[in-house]
């Protein structure tokens, strides 16, 4: 296979999967690890890549942010594996809080229609599904609405959670690295995840494989901050070796 066409091959498979890992792919195609790292300095030298330790991400998870619309298309069949594997940890008749994002959003789904659960929220979307809980008692947190995400933001959504205490949180992020924790594109966003970590006794992240290596600009936990990730069998054994050692469970699904 001539370079070229190597390089198309894996431009399609990053925009399709959502990451790279050299090794993996080293192995698949019979070639060096530095063939393919020399594949993906060229990708994204074109744009279409951003090098991550151990193999690439798309450019665009690093370099803007997916309507919320665009995401609830895209890995679908990973993030409700996720948000099935993420249900074992809401608590029989406790406290929750969800973020805003696709995959907390396919986690709501699953939530039984007479669930008896105290529920904050500063998500317009899935306060609108938690509308079907007839046994729940939903609170929902108000501020300035980001039509991106249909988060509520600002100081009022912030100082809601801070007044709060719940058994459990369960976050969205749009990266996870080792050096710059769980992170997001925007910084008042980050500030309200922030808030509603802080209120939790146990804070659950949802994420598909592509977050894992991502680093947007605003950091809302560190990985300490952090006590489960559950996300795909797409993640690397590397990255996710790298968070167990920083005392996060893991789980793939």
């Amino acid at each position: 296979m001539y370079a070229a066409e190597r390089q198309a091959m894996l431009a399609e498979r990053l925009l399709h999967e959502g990451r790279l890992v050299v090794v993996d792919v080293a192995g698949e195609l019979g070639v060096s690890g530095e063939t393919v790292r020399r594949d993906l300095a060229v990708l994204e030298r074109d744009g279409i890549a951003q090098r991550v330790h151990g193999g690439a991400v798309p450019a665009r998870s690093l370099l803007g942010e997916t309507a919320l619309a665009q995401r609830e298309t895209q890995y679908q069949a990973q993030k409700k594996r996720i948000a099935r594997a993420a249900l074992d940890f809401v608590p029989v008749g406790g406290s929750v809080g969800f973020d805003a994002g696709s995959t907390v959003e396919q986690l709501v789904e699953l939530l039984p229609a007479d669930a008896e659960l105290t529920i904050l929220t500063h998500a317009v979307p899935i306060a609108a599904k938690l509308t079907t809980l007839g046994e729940a008692d939903v609170h929902v947190i108000g501020g300035r609405i980001r039509g991106i995400t249909g988060a509520a933001v600002g100081q009022r959504a912030v100082e809601a959670y801070h007044q709060a205490r719940i058994d459990v949180a369960f976050l969205g992020t749009n990266g996870i690295s080792d050096s710059h924790g769980f992170s997001t594109h925007d910084a008042d966003e980050a500030a309200v995840k922030r808030a509603l970590a802080e209120a939790a006794r146990l804070v659950v992240v949802v994420a598909d494989a592509s977050k894992l290596g991502a680093e947007p600009v605003f950091t809302f936990a560190d990985l300490a901050d952090v006590d489960v990730l559950v996300t795909d069998t797409g993640a690397s054994d590397h990255a996710l070796a790298r968070l167990r050692e920083a005392g996060i469970e893991v789980l793939c699904a």
